[in-house]
């Protein structure tokens, strides 16, 4: 730190970086904590915590310098943005993906990706018009494409997204011992 106070123009640079680096493991770590991680949200907290020790202890020790504070004002906002961005590209967690289509009963369900092994289907009626609903468990690495899919198969369905904090699965399921379509999803109409 002496050869940054010998050339404070360069410690405004230093805290706005320590800054992005230390919000964005923070935005990150809070993201990790609500999806059900708390050992690895332990550790980014131990790092990001460092971090900002290092950073806020040099504008601390020259609160007159305004760059300073710029500096670490800018990195705290630029390091919200890059935490989500960094967050969203990881995709950690499961999410509940439930669909409402108007189309042809097994359309959709049939259309998804081998990577989905279990969808539960349920027929009823919507606004007079018959209906189904997909409810889905899916990895957040594979929603994208598990929405693609169902975009194609059914332009006009609609669906919602729910984060889920876990999921309980037992060893032994009916669905895996006695799936009703070579998939694996369970279809009216369509059987093995």
């Amino acid at each position: 730190m002496d050869f940054l106070n010998a050339y404070p123009y360069l410690l405004a640079p230093v805290i706005f970086l320590a800054r992005v680096v230390d919000v964005s493991l923070g935005t990150f770590r809070t993201i990790v904590v609500f999806r059900g991680y708390p050992a690895l949200a332990a550790a980014i907290g131990f790092v990001e915590v460092l971090i900002w020790v290092a950073a806020a202890s040099q504008v601390l020790r020259q609160v007159n310098a305004w760059p300073l504070m710029v500096a670490y004002a800018g990195g705290f906002a630029c390091g919200n943005y890059l935490g989500v961005w960094l967050e969203a590209r990881v995709a950690i967690g499961r999410e509940l993906i439930r669909v409402i289509t108007h189309a042809r009963p097994g359309t959709v369900a049939r259309n998804l990706p081998d990577t989905i092994q279990e969808v539960l289907v349920l027929s009823g009626e919507m606004n007079g018009r018959p209906a189904e609903m997909l409810v889905i468990t899916s990895d957040r690495r594979r929603t994208p494409d598990l929405l693609a899919a169902v975009q194609q198969a059914d332009p006009n369905a609609e669906y919602t997204i729910s984060d889920v904090k876990s999921v309980r699965r037992p060893k032994s399921t009916l669905a895996r011992r006695f799936p009703l379509v070579p998939s694996g999803w369970r279809v009216r109409g369509k059987r093995k």
